[in-house]
């Protein structure tokens, strides 16, 4: 492969990383959010450290990891989970009135969650990237700069969030869509492994980005036509 045709597999794969991530970044915005503001960074920074390495042993191991349907299922289910645990609780509050701040999370058990959703995520990567090229240095490249471009995405979500609270819920209906998505693919590839294609159910990647598009778009408008709180009394509050 000459350095010019590199140069144009390596922008297709980051192009794809970033368009095929656009969930991911949503995920982990969402999970460190609940930490304080200055460990928010670090966790991202861990994670991107572990999403490293847990990509590069993926497409080391692409033909084995692909076939590990189970991954997919209980990493989609956890995501559903967040999402039903977020929306239920902000329904208690709107009948209960304020409800007092649970404790933050652990900034460890963040870290090892947001390196799970990337081994979760990263099967779909895999099989995305690995269609493009098998030479491991323009494939290595290309994913370590749109890894990069997801963190990047993620901390702005994070600050965007900040501004305009009504945004997390949009934020986490996106992650039990994904979640959802993550659970049938799972289910599927289980299905055709034991022989059994018909009881293979699927979502088409068209139906998931016209979900995910209408779920950000609709969303998103209800969410700055309402009133936003204000970050001042919402502090003094939890005070």
């Amino acid at each position: 492969m000459d350095f010019g045709t590199a140069l144009l597999v390596i922008a297709t794969i980051v192009v794809l990383e970033a368009v095929l991530s656009v969930d991911n970044a949503v995920v982990l915005a969402v999970m460190v959010r609940p930490l304080p503001p200055d460990q928010r960074g670090q966790a991202l920074l861990y994670g991107l450290v572990g999403a490293y390495v847990l990509r590069g042993l993926a497409l080391f191991f692409a033909t084995v990891i692909i076939q590990v349907w189970w991954i997919q299922v209980l990493g989609g289910v956890y995501l559903v989970y967040l999402a039903v645990q977020h929306l239920l609780h902000h329904r208690r509050r709107r009948l209960e009135g304020e409800l007092p701040p649970g404790p933050p999370p652990s900034f460890w058990r963040v870290v090892v969650m947001l390196n799970v959703v990337d081994l979760v995520f990263a099967i779909d990567s895999v099989l995305v990237v690995v269609a493009f090229s098998t030479v491991l240095w323009v494939i290595f490249t290309g994913v370590a700069i749109g890894i990069l471009l997801i963190r990047l995405a993620a901390g702005w979500m994070v600050r965007v969030m900040e501004h305009y609270p009504r945004l997390e819920q949009v934020a986490y209906a996106v992650v039990g869509w994904a979640g959802l998505k993550l659970v049938v693919e799972g289910w599927a590839k289980a299905a055709e492994l034991m022989g059994r294609p018909e009881l293979a159910p699927h979502l088409p990647q068209a139906v998931f980005w016209a979900g995910t598009l209408g779920i950000l778009l609709v969303g998103g408008f209800l969410a700055l036509r309402a009133p936003q709180p204000d970050p001042v009394e919402d502090d003094a509050q939890r005070d």
